[in-house]
C-alpha cells in the first residue's frame, strides 16, 4: 500500500518461469519489452503485455480511458498513458503457465504493428514531457543531439556524392568535419537516455490524490 498506483505481472523475473513459456511468446514478449521502455519511458518494466493487472482507483479515475487502445495493445497503451502521468508502476513476479493450449500470437504481424503504435506514443511522450510540461536538461540534450546528428550526417553525404562526381576523395579534414557533429550527437543522445532512464517517478499519485478527497 502506497509504494504504487499500478501493478503488472512479469514472467521474466524468475528464469525458472520461462521453461513454461513457449519459445515464440518469450521471444515476441521480449522483443515488445525493449521498444515499450522507449516509448513509455518505464525502463525497469518487463512483459508490458502481461495482462495480470491492478490499479489505484484514485488513477483509474483520472486516467483518459476513452484514448485507451481497445484490442491487444491495450496494457502496453496504459502504460503510455500511466507514463504521461508520471504514476509509479511496479512489477510483480508470477509464473508462466498455458496449461498446453497453443499459442495465437504471430510475431510477424504484430510486432510490425506493435513497432508503429510504440513509435506514434515515443514522439507524443517526447513532445509532452520535454517539449510542453517542461524543458529541461533531456530536451537540450535531445536536440543538439538530433541537429549535430543530422547536420554532420547531410554535411557527410553532401561531400561523399560530390567527391564522388568530380573523382576527387575527400580531405582528412572535411571527413572531421562530418565526423565530429555525428560523434558529439551519439554522445548527447546517449546523455538524453540517461537523463530518461534516471527521472522515473518515485512518489505515488495516489497518495496525493487520497489527500484530495
Amino acid at each position: 500500500r502506497g509504494k504504487a498506483d499500478y501493478t503488472k505481472g512479469n514472467r521474466f523475473y524468475r528464469p525458472e518461469s520461462l521453461a513454461g513459456m513457449p519459445g515464440i511468446r518469450l521471444f515476441g514478449n521480449a522483443a515488445l519489452s525493449f521498444i515499450n521502455k522507449l516509448s513509455t519511458g518505464y525502463w525497469p518494466l518487463m512483459d508490458p503485455t502481461n495482462g495480470y493487472t491492478a490499479i489505484h482507483t484514485s488513477v483509474l479515475r483520472r486516467l483518459p480511458l476513452h484514448k485507451l487502445d481497445r484490442r491487444y495493445f491495450f496494457e502496453s497503451d496504459m502504460l503510455y498513458q500511466l507514463g504521461t502521468m508520471r504514476a509509479v508502476v511496479h512489477d510483480v513476479p508470477m509464473d508462466a503457465v498455458y496449461a498446453g493450449e497453443p499459442s495465437s500470437l504471430r510475431v510477424s504481424r504484430v510486432l510490425p504493428e506493435f513497432l508503429v503504435k510504440h513509435l506514434v506514443r515515443f514522439f507524443k511522450r517526447y513532445v509532452y514531457l520535454y517539449l510542453l510540461r517542461d524543458f529541461n536538461l533531456g530536451s537540450l540534450y535531445s536536440i543538439a543531439g538530433v541537429l549535430l546528428l543530422a547536420g554532420g550526417t547531410v554535411f557527410g553525404l553532401a561531400n561523399w556524392v560530390h567527391g564522388a562526381m568530380v573523382g576527387q576523395p575527400a580531405s582528412s579534414g572535411t571527413v572531421m568535419l562530418a565526423a565530429l557533429p555525428v560523434l558529439v550527437g551519439i554522445q548527447f543522445l546517449i546523455a538524453f537516455l540517461h537523463y530518461d532512464v534516471s527521472h522515473l517517478p518515485t512518489e505515488p499519485l495516489s497518495l496525493d490524490l487520497e489527500d484530495e478527497r
